[in-house]
C-alpha cells in the first residue's frame, strides 16, 4: 500500500512539474458543413494509433511507445476500463490513468481516451465484476421469448447510475491532471454497441417505453423510410423498423445522460463508434444482419436527437471494399456530424485510404492495434504483428506529419479533396475551383499505358491495391499533393479566353516548424512530361498552374 501510494504521488509530482501548454481546451468547430479539432487553438489533424485492447495496462505501454514513434502518430487511443478504475464499488483507482498521461507527454503525443464500460463491442466484459454478476440490480436485455440476452439492458437504471457515477469520476480526474495540458483530446464513450441476435429489450419496462409516444426530438430528425403515422409510438410511427429505432434512442439515450453528465464534469470533445451495417445496400428493416440499436449511419438522427453531447458519430472501417468505404464517408460526413475514423484495420491494403479520409477532410484516423502484443486479429486485421506491419502507414503519417496543422486548416476551409485506388484499378477525377485532377493507377512513370513497349509489361505496382492521393487547392492556381503509387495530372475545366494550361512549377519538398514551404528540388522534364508520377515514397508536391 505505501509502494502505491509512493508511486501516485510521484506521478502527481512529475505531472505538476512539466510545463503547461496553451489554456484553451480542445473543442470542435464547424464552418459550412466542415469541422476542425482545435487543440491549443488551432486546427489539429489527428494522426492516430489505436492500442490493442489489452494494453491499458502500465507494463504494456513499453510497446506501445516504440511503435507510436515507428509509426509517426501524434495521437494514441487507449482504452479505460470500467472495471481497471471501480474494481469496489464506490472506491476509484486512476493511476493508470495518470501513468499513461504522463508518459503521453514524455512520448510527446496526445490521448484519445476509450471508455469501455456498459457496452464494449455490445458486450458487458470490461464493466466490474460486482456489475457483472448481479442480474437483479443490472438487468439485461431480455428477447420476445422470454430468454435473458448477454447485452446489458440500456433501460437498467442502476447500470446507468453506476456507469455515469465513473466516467464522471474519470472526467472530474481528468481535469484535475489535465486541464492545463490538454494532453487528452477527446474521449470515446462506450465501445461499439448495440445487440447482437436481439433487435431490441422485450423486458417488461423496456416493453412499456416501446409502447409509449415517440419523442419529440427523435420525430423532428427521423422520418420513417416508409411513411408511418406522424406520431404516436414506435410501431405506429416506424413501422417495421420501429424495434430498431427503438433500440437505436434507448442506447442513445442511455449515452447521452453519461456524456452530459461527464461533460458537466470537464468539457471535452465526445464521440462514439460503431461496427457497420453494409453502407451501400438499401436500407431494410434488422434481419440479424448488424448490430442493433447501435449508432450506424441510418440512425445519426436519433443519436444527435437523444445524445446531444456526443459530438460525433464515428465509423469502424474493416471492410476492404472500396465501394463500402467511399459509401462509408459519405454517409458519415454531414454538415452535424464531423468524419472521424477512429479505428480501421492495420492490413496493408488499408493504408491507401488514409489518403481518402484526410483528403475528405476528416478530423483523424487511427489504425487499430499498432504495437506487438503477439496479437493479430486476421482476417480483420494484418496477419503481421510487428514492425512490418506498420510500414505502409509510417510514410504517409510522415508525409501528412510535415502539414498536419496546415492541412487541418485547408480542411476546414474546403479545400483539401482524396481519391484511393478500387479494385477496378480504373481512372478518377477531383473536381476542384477551375481545375480538375485527373489520377490513374498501375503505371509506368515515363509514358503512356498504351505504348506497346508499357503495354507489354505491367510496372510493379500494377494489379495491386496501393495507390492514393490527397491534394489541397490552397490558391485558384495553386496546389499541395501528398500521395503515392498514382500519376497526377491537373488540368483547367475552362481556358478563360487561354489557349492552353501548363504546370507553372512543381517542387518537392516540406514546411518548416512555422509553416513556411522549404523547396527541396523542382520537378522539370522527365519527370512532369507525363504527369506527376507518385511512387513508393509518399512525397509533397507544391504545384502552381498557369493558362497561356
Amino acid at each position: 500500500m505505501k509502494k502505491h501510494s509512493f508511486l501516485v504521488a510521484a506521478l502527481a509530482a512529475l505531472l505538476a512539474l512539466q510545463p503547461a501548454r496553451a489554456a484553451e481546451a480542445p473543442r470542435l468547430v464547424e464552418r459550412d458543413g466542415r469541422h476542425a479539432l482545435m487543440v491549443d487553438g488551432a486546427p489539429f489533424l489527428m494522426l492516430g494509433a489505436q492500442v490493442h485492447n489489452s494494453s491499458n495496462y502500465p507494463a504494456a505501454l513499453k510497446k506501445v511507445w516504440p511503435a507510436v514513434k515507428a509509426m509517426q502518430a501524434n495521437t494514441v487511443e487507449v482504452p479505460v476500463a470500467w472495471e481497471q478504475v471501480e474494481p469496489v464499488e464506490g472506491k476509484f483507482d486512476f493511476s493508470f490513468v495518470d501513468i499513461l498521461v504522463a508518459e503521453a507527454r514524455q512520448n510527446q503525443v496526445r490521448l484519445v481516451l476509450l471508455w469501455f464500460a456498459t457496452w464494449k463491442n455490445t458486450s458487458p466484459q470490461y464493466v466490474p465484476a460486482w456489475v457483472k454478476f448481479n442480474n437483479q440490480r443490472f438487468p439485461r436485455m431480455v428477447g420476445p421469448d422470454g430468454k435473458t440476452s448477454y447485452c446489458l439492458s440500456p433501460l437498467g437504471d442502476e447500470t446507468l447510475k453506476a456507469d455515469k457515477r465513473a466516467f464522471v469520476a474519470l472526467m472530474t480526474h481528468l481535469k484535475k491532471i489535465d486541464q492545463d495540458r490538454h494532453t487528452v483530446i477527446m474521449v470515446q464513450v462506450e465501445n461499439e454497441v448495440g445487440t447482437w441476435g436481439l433487435v431490441r429489450d422485450f423486458g417488461a419496462k423496456a416493453q412499456a417505453a416501446f409502447e409509449q409516444d415517440v419523442p419529440t426530438a427523435v420525430l423532428a430528425r427521423k422520418k420513417a423510410p416508409v411513411p408511418g403515422a406522424a406520431s404516436g409510438n414506435w410501431r405506429a410511427v416506424y413501422g417495421d423498423y420501429a424495434d430498431e429505432y427503438f433500440h437505436a434512442w434507448a442506447m442513445a439515450r442511455y449515452i447521452g445522460e453519461i456524456a452530459k453528465a461527464g461533460r458537466a464534469a470537464y468539457d471535452l470533445p465526445l464521440f462514439v463508434n460503431n461496427a457497420l451495417r453494409d453502407q451501400v445496400a438499401p436500407i431494410k428493416p434488422w434481419n440479424s444482419d448488424f448490430a442493433a440499436g447501435g449508432p450506424n449511419y441510418d440512425v445519426i438522427d436519433i443519436y444527435k436527437a437523444a445524445a446531444p453531447d456526443i459530438d460525433i458519430v464515428a465509423p469502424d472501417i474493416y471492410n476492404p471494399d472500396a465501394r463500402q468505404f467511399a459509401a462509408t464517408l459519405n454517409n458519415f460526413q454531414r454538415r452535424d456530424n464531423a468524419l472521424f475514423v477512429p479505428e480501421i484495420s492495420n492490413a496493408a491494403p488499408y493504408a491507401r485510404y488514409l489518403y481518402g479520409i484526410l483528403g475528405r477532410g476528416a478530423i483523424g484516423v487511427a489504425p487499430f492495434g499498432v504495437e506487438d502484443s503477439d496479437y493479430s486479429n486476421y482476417p480483420l486485421g494484418a496477419k503481421l504483428t510487428d514492425a512490418r506491419m506498420l510500414a505502409p502507414f509510417a510514410p504517409i503519417y510522415a508525409a501528412f506529419g510535415n502539414v498536419q496543422r496546415q492541412w487541418a486548416r485547408w480542411a476546414l476551409e474546403g479545400r483539401t479533396h482524396g481519391a484511393v485506388e478500387g479494385e477496378d484499378h480504373g481512372d478518377q477525377s477531383i473536381a476542384m475551383k477551375g481545375w480538375k485532377a485527373n489520377i490513374s493507377f498501375g503505371q509506368w512513370q515515363f509514358g503512356e499505358k498504351e505504348w506497346p513497349s508499357n503495354a507489354k509489361e505491367a510496372p510493379p505496382q500494377a494489379g495491386q491495391l496501393l495507390g492514393g492521393v490527397a491534394i489541397a487547392q490552397i490558391a485558384d492556381d495553386e496546389f499541395v499533393i501528398i500521395g503515392q503509387h498514382a500519376r497526377v495530372r491537373i488540368e483547367p475545366t475552362a481556358l478563360q479566353g487561354k489557349l492552353g494550361s501548363m504546370i507553372a512549377s512543381a517542387e518537392e519538398g516540406r514546411f518548416d516548424a512555422t509553416g513556411r514551404w522549404v523547396m527541396e528540388r523542382r520537378w522539370n522534364g522527365d519527370q512532369v512530361d507525363w504527369g506527376l508520377n507518385l511512387t513508393a515514397r509518399p512525397v509533397i508536391l507544391k504545384v502552381k498552374m498557369g493558362r497561356y
